[in-house]
Order: structure tokens, then sequence, then C-alpha cells
């Protein structure tokens, strides 16, 4: 008798069937509150759990008693409560790799259309404002041969740092739990405590994962800190961000400008300060959101689920 397995997310056809050839497969593409009493109900005799996004809390779990493995279709994991699947002896699983570029793009685009103020001037342009000589008032600053802040030097993070080094020749200072000699060796990237970084960057990009230990990691101290002339770009999580005290930083002046893909609450609320800044690029978190990079991650995703339900040891287990 096959196993069975939850989705709670919308996948591609041919990762759909590739799982429906291996499990019993209870597909929610679209989950709400319509469905969302479906969805408990099948989870009490699964036991996998395919998906993303959701907080995945002791609530969800003890509805699913057989349950041995989720795998998230994402390289971020604070949608799991660790600790609980530890105590469960439940598998979990992620997506890395396949979204490092991907999300490099994202994060360096932002960047890019942040310093040279896109957003804001095209709507400048489609409105019918430009009428004649473009003034200082619509002038960006550049980004090439600037120094660049990573604050997370992972596989993102030295993807971003590719970037920057030979398509940009910025100088890279980054700050990490420990030394990373392939960002030191391959893209000349010095390492620095926090505070340096945070003084010494023209552009500070975070890129750290949500834990207990980043959250709220950059507040009013680390604004004060930047340069008034310095970018903030966030292309990790939300909550790693005070996000009153960006907002601060932003109506006063502190820094120039942010870019964000990501915030605290999201979707971001309607009357969050930060969507009426002119100062502000905003994204919908859509950092590895390209029809190719979803497919492989899916795909991926529906590999882990199948090596561990067979069994055997998945390639990217969340430790």
């Amino acid at each position: 008798m096959k196993q069975k397995v939850v989705v709670y997310r919308e996948l591609p056809e041919q990762v759909l069937s590739f799982l429906k050839n291996k499990f019993n497969v209870s597909y929610f593409p679209n989950l709400d509150d319509g469905n969302y009493q479906d969805f408990l109900s099948e989870l009490q005799t699964a036991q996998g759990l395919l998906g993303a996004s959701m907080k995945i809390d002791q609530e969800i779990l003890d509805q699913a008693p057989q349950l041995k493995v989720i795998s998230n279709i994402s390289v971020g994991y604070d949608n799991l409560n660790l600790e609980e699947l530890k105590k469960r002896g439940i598998l979990g699983t992620n997506t890395p790799g396949v979204l490092d570029d991907t999300t490099a793009d994202t994060v360096f685009g932002l960047l890019l259309a942040t310093a040279r103020r896109m957003p804001e001037l095209d709507h400048y342009v489609k409105s019918g404002r430009w009428e004649g000589t473009k003034g200082e008032d619509l002038f960006g600053v550049d980004v090439h041969h600037k120094t660049l802040g990573i604050i997370g030097m992972g596989s993102i993070g030295r993807a971003v740092a590719k970037r920057a080094r030979f398509g940009f020749d910025m100088e890279i200072l980054y700050h990490n739990r420990s030394r990373n000699e392939e960002a030191e060796n391959k893209f000349d990237a010095t390492y620095c405590t926090l505070d340096d970084l945070l003084k010494k960057s023209d552009f500070v990009c975070l890129m750290v994962p949500h834990t207990p230990q980043t959250e709220k990691m950059i507040g009013e101290r680390e604004f004060n800190l930047m340069k008034e002339s310095a970018i903030f770009i966030n292309g990790s999580r939300g909550k790693n961000v005070d996000e009153a005290a960006l907002i601060k930083a932003l109506q006063e002046k502190k820094i120039l400008r942010a870019g964000l893909d990501v915030f605290e609450i999201e979707p971001i609320e309607k009357d969050n300060p930060l969507l009426s800044l002119p100062d502000v690029v905003t994204l919908p978190h859509i950092g590895s959101a390209t029809n190719e990079t979803r497919a492989s991650m899916a795909k991926l995703a529906a590999e882990n689920m199948a090596i561990a339900l067979e069994g055997k040891t998945p390639p990217n287990i969340i430790r």
C-alpha cells in the first residue's frame, strides 16, 4: 500500500505526476479557509507533508500522528518548529542551492533599482511629468566601485558578492558567524565586525537566515552606525530587522534609502509607513520567484520526500 503525502502548494504537473506515481497524494494547490478542515483531516493519515511558508507548529503536528517527513519548498525553514519535529522524530528537508543565483539576481536588482531610483522614475515618466531637462532632483547614486557590506556570507551571499565584485568592481566587506575562505579568495572579500561593516559600507545587504539569534539584529543602533548616504537591502527575512527602527531611520534621514523583498508581516499591511516613503523600493517576497527556479525547487522537494519515505537519508536534511 502506498504511503500518503499531503501537498499544500501548487506544483508543476511533472512534479505532481512524480509524487502520484510513488504515493497516495492529497493535493491542495490553493489552501484557504474553505478547504483547511479537509487539509487537517487528510493530515491524520499522512506520512509526508510538502509545501512552503505555512507555520508548522504544535497545533498542526497534533493533527498528523503518522507524519515522518516535512519537505519545505524553500531554502528557509523558519516556518518549522525544529524542536517539536525532533521531539516527534519527524524529518525536515529544504531546497538549498537551486535558488541561489535567482535570489542573488533579485537582491542585486533591488540594489540597482534602489540606488538609481528606477521604480520612482518609471512612475515619473509614466505619469507625464517628464517635460524637460533632468535636474539633480532625479539623480541617483553610483553602484560601481562602491563598498558593499554583506551580512551573512552563505551561498546566496556569495552569489551576491560575485555579481558585485565582477560585474561592478565593488569592494566587498562581510560579516558572518565564521570566516569564509571561498569569499575571501574568489571575491577578495574582507571579513570584519558587524559594527565596522555598518560604518564603512555604501550598501548594506542583509542575507542571514531567521533564527532567534538573528531576529531584529538590525535595529536603531545599527542604523545609526551606517553612513547617511548608505542604502540598506534586506534579502533575508523581515523579522531580522526592527521595522519601526528602519522607518525611523528613513524618516530622519539616518540612511539614504532601502530596498526590501521581505517584511515583518507578510503580506505587508496597507497602512505600513514604508509604502508611503519615496526612498523605499518594495517587492512582494519574490527572491526565488521565476518559473524555472520554482520548478527546480519543487522537483528537489519532491525528491527529498521520496528518498526520506523510502527510509534513506535525503541530501537536504535540516539540522
